[in-house]
Formats: structure tokens, C-alpha cells, sequence
């Protein structure tokens, strides 16, 4: 289908003029989601942000989408990466993934995202500083105490 006249002009004049598709007119300024996702390196590969989406760890103005959905600035994208949880808004669009600091200029995090990422980060911190490292599988001598303690010799 045609954005233009049935004769292929925009007119109507009757001479022939290149006919663009309809969807040309709407993706122009929009770029894939997974795309734009490894260009944000949010993910390594392209792959690795098409699982994520396919998998709904990634919602894009509070509904699951494809990974092909158009993307336009502006839009709200919510990113589940285990155990955080980032929600963004996108302000300029790129498929070519480029330096970190491009990267970043790419979105901006929401300022509850960021306290609820810091408040998690703080409570992960003080779980490891107060949970005991493990020496692993007890030794031979560890073991005889075990036993003892159980009275099982």
C-alpha cells in the first residue's frame, strides 16, 4: 500500500513518482528495542537483549513488547537484571553502539530508580559483611571433631 496516489504520483498528476511503502512513514525516527538496547550496553550482544525482551525482563512503557518494537524517545523502559532493577527514559536513539560516555547520553534514569538501586546495593553490602565465609569441605581432622561432638566414634 502506497502513501501516495493509486498511479504512484502524490498529486494526482498522472506521472510516475517512486510509491514509499506506508510503514517507511511511520518507523521514520524509531529504532528496534533490542538494537537499541545493545547500543546502550545495557546488554553485550544483541542476542543477549533479545532473550531479555523475549523473556520479559524488559517492558517498555509499563507493557511486555517484542524485540522489534519501534522505540521513540521518550518512551519508558523498565529493565530487570537481577537482583536491580533500572527504569529509564530514553532520550536520543542510535543502532551503532558506540563509547560508554555515548552510551549513557543515550537515557536517563529516573531518580526512584536510582534510590531503590543504592538502597539495594547498601543491603547486599551489609548482608556479605555479616554473613561468614566458608572454609569449604571440612579436613580429616575436622571431621574426627565432628564426629566426636556427635558421638558417633
Amino acid at each position: 500500500m502506497c502513501a501516495g496516489m493509486r498511479d504512484g504520483s502524490v498529486d494526482g498528476s498522472g506521472f510516475a513518482r517512486p510509491c514509499l511503502p506506508l510503514v517507511a512513514f511511520v518507523m521514520a525516527g524509531t529504532f528496534r528495542l533490542d538494537k537499541w538496547l545493545w547500543a546502550a550496553r545495557f546488554y553485550k550482544t544483541r542476542s543477549a537483549a533479545a532473550d531479555a525482551i523475549d523473556g520479559g525482563k524488559v517492558q517498555v512503557n509499563g507493557s511486555r513488547v517484542k524485540r522489534g518494537r519501534p522505540l521513540q524517545i521518550g518512551d519508558r523502559i523498565r529493565i530487570r537484571k537481577v537482583p536491580y532493577e533500572s527504569i529509564i527514559e530514553v532520550v536520543q536513539l542510535s543502532e551503532h553502539r558506540g563509547s560508554a560516555m555515548d552510551a549513557a547520553g543515550l537515557y536517563r534514569e529516573t531518580a526512584d530508580s536510582i534510590a531503590a538501586r543504592k538502597v539495594l546495593a547498601e543491603q547486599h553490602r551489609v548482608a556479605a559483611a555479616i554473613s561468614k565465609p566458608t572454609k569449604g569441605r571440612p579436613t580429616k581432622r575436622d571431621r574426627r571433631r565432628i564426629s566426636r561432638l556427635k558421638g558417633t566414634d
